[in-house]
């Protein structure tokens, strides 16, 4: 179990990692619609291959970005169920819901897609738009991000079954998790009550 851990170690290291640089293209997808926006606007002149790389950078955000939400729990969960569930209980569900749903679904896709990216790839599929891109790039994004997801997977599966076995305290958290943002407010907060406590004040409403 100690060298699956390991492994599931690493394997959350790159899907981190992986996360934090696609943020990235969040930014680059924003400049690239404001510049294409202004060229539009003030020149009359626009151009198909910035419409399309909007949309290439949109799905790499969205495919490789899932191992990341699933690392790090964020998915859409049924908070209310979940949170009234024990910890084993959930961690449970989770590894059958993982080994049943999820990691067929992965092989399935990536198997599915494989074919359609080598298709396009060895065709040099281009886009039907004047001025498009070509087209292989943003289909390997499919099977690639599934692929992410499928490793992501088995490092989830391998913190349950740790879990399950005591071999690993709990990873994971179930409900809702507050955001750095909502962590900072209260803090604030916080600090503002006591301020004003301490002055004599006592806090506001």
């Amino acid at each position: 179990m100690a060298l699956l851990l390991k492994f599931s170690r690493l394997i959350d290291w790159v899907s981190n990692a992986l996360g934090k640089i696609i943020m990235w293209l969040v930014l680059a997808a924003v400049l690239i619609s404001a510049i294409n926006a202004m060229m539009r606007k003030a020149f009359n002149i626009g151009s198909n291959a910035y419409l399309e790389i909007q949309w290439y950078l949109f799905a790499g955000v969205f495919m490789l970005g899932a191992a990341y939400v699933l690392l790090h729990n964020a998915h859409v969960r049924i908070d209310f169920i979940a949170a009234r569930l024990g910890k084993r209980t959930n961690a449970l569900i989770d590894a059958i819901g993982i080994v049943v749903f999820l990691i067929p679904l992965c092989v399935i896709l990536i198997d599915l897609s494989w074919p359609f990216f080598m298709r396009a790839y060895e065709s040099g599929e281009m886009s039907e738009n004047a001025g498009g891109l070509i087209r292989w790039p943003v289909i390997l994004l499919i099977p690639l991000g599934f692929a992410f997801l499928l490793l992501q997977a088995v490092s989830e599966l391998i913190k349950r079954v740790a879990f399950l076995t005591g071999a690993l305290p709990e990873p994971f958290s179930y409900g809702h998790e507050k955001s750095a943002e909502e962590i900072l407010i209260e803090q604030q907060q916080a600090t503002e009550a006591t301020s004003m406590e301490a002055a004599g004040q006592g806090p506001t409403r």
